[in-house]
């Protein structure tokens, strides 16, 4: 039988176990796959965690890449042989093989390998709503991004880039600066040895930026808030430092007329047209080379606990993936 990673309590990666798992046949509106490449991301660790709750057990992983084994009556749009990428719910990608919604997936294009397509699915669709859906993001404009040299962090830069945008980055360590420069981001500035919100107001003549994008989550929250312009908009998306606090309205979003939104994948990609548009959307950024991904390294499926300690202690430099 196939295998997959389940979780049966909620913990550290140790949690994480390789079980053979019985899949069974799609249903009407389903797609039986084999996984080729699996995507790594680090909403992956709050749902093994419990920070994002699931009932358990339950199995891991939001986007993945293969071929279509068999499909279910109502599916139209895949035959059996099929390469596709998908991403988003219902969890369970870290799998040999698994069903799926059919309106999740999306056929890859010639040129588009299933390791490109596993490493780009979440942090493309991700970054596609950040900066065309959530803030529509415009030529000229000089914005913050967290995490500047993570996965979702170096496709952001060249997207922002390509539409004639700049991007300011913070990173967690000197050695990261690089990985970001190189992914096109105008500054990069190292938050745990400089106050980044002082810096980003030198580099803006104390103007501050239009909008934040912050996926890091409590230990920059107030950094994010007090360098914003007034009017501007503060994107939270992630919590890789820990939860937020409770918001302050008339001391964080009144002093200055702010705008907050706390946006998930889920709520931009409901039907299978919106997974299409995106797709589409990233696929051409590759193929005319503006984005350009680089995976920076391969485990095995029934190495997903090491991934998950590399993950949470900041090792990745980029995409990173699972082969089952």
């Amino acid at each position: 039988m196939p295998k997959s990673i389940i979780i049966k309590k909620n913990g550290g990666p140790e949690v994480l176990e390789l079980d053979e798992v019985n899949i069974g046949s799609p249903g009407s509106k389903e797609i039986k796959i084999t996984n080729h490449a699996v995507g790594l991301n680090y909403i992956d660790t709050y749902h093994r965690s419990g920070l994002y709750p699931l009932k358990l057990p339950s199995g891991i992983g939001l986007e993945g890449a293969g071929t279509v084994d068999e499909i279910g009556p109502q599916v139209s749009e895949f035959n059996v042989g099929d390469n596709i990428a998908y991403a988003a719910a219902p969890i369970g990608a870290y799998s040999q093989q698994r069903i799926i919604p059919a309106k999740i997936a999306v056929k890859l294009p010639s040129g588009i390998t299933h390791k490109m397509a596993a490493a780009l699915m979440t942090k493309g669709l991700t970054t596609y709503y950040l900066i065309c859906k959530t803030y529509k993001l415009k030529a000229g404009e000089l914005i913050l991004f967290h995490a500047a040299a993570g996965g979702v962090g170096q496709i952001f830069a060249q997207w922002a880039n390509s539409i004639g945008a700049k991007v300011i980055g913070t990173v967690g360590s000197d050695e990261k600066i690089d990985v970001a420069k190189e992914n096109g981001y105008e500054h990069v500035i190292n938050y745990t040895k400089n106050d980044f919100a002082k810096e980003v107001m030198k580099i803006t003549s104390n103007e501050g930026v239009s909008a934040v994008f912050d996926g890091v989550g409590k230990n920059t929250f107030q950094g994010s808030i007090s360098c914003l312009k007034p009017r501007g908009m503060m994107v939270s998306f992630g919590n890789a430092s820990g939860p937020l606090e409770p918001i302050n309205v008339p001391k964080d979003i009144q002093s200055k007329s702010l705008y907050i939104t706390r946006p998930t994948i889920a709520h931009y990609f409901s039907s299978r047209e919106d997974f299409q548009e995106g797709a589409d959307a990233i696929f051409e950024k590759v193929k005319f080379g503006k984005i350009k991904i680089n995976i920076v390294k391969e485990y095995k499926l029934e190495n997903a606990k090491q991934a998950h300690e590399d993950l949470e202690a900041r090792k990745l430099k980029g995409p990173s993936i699972l082969i089952p």
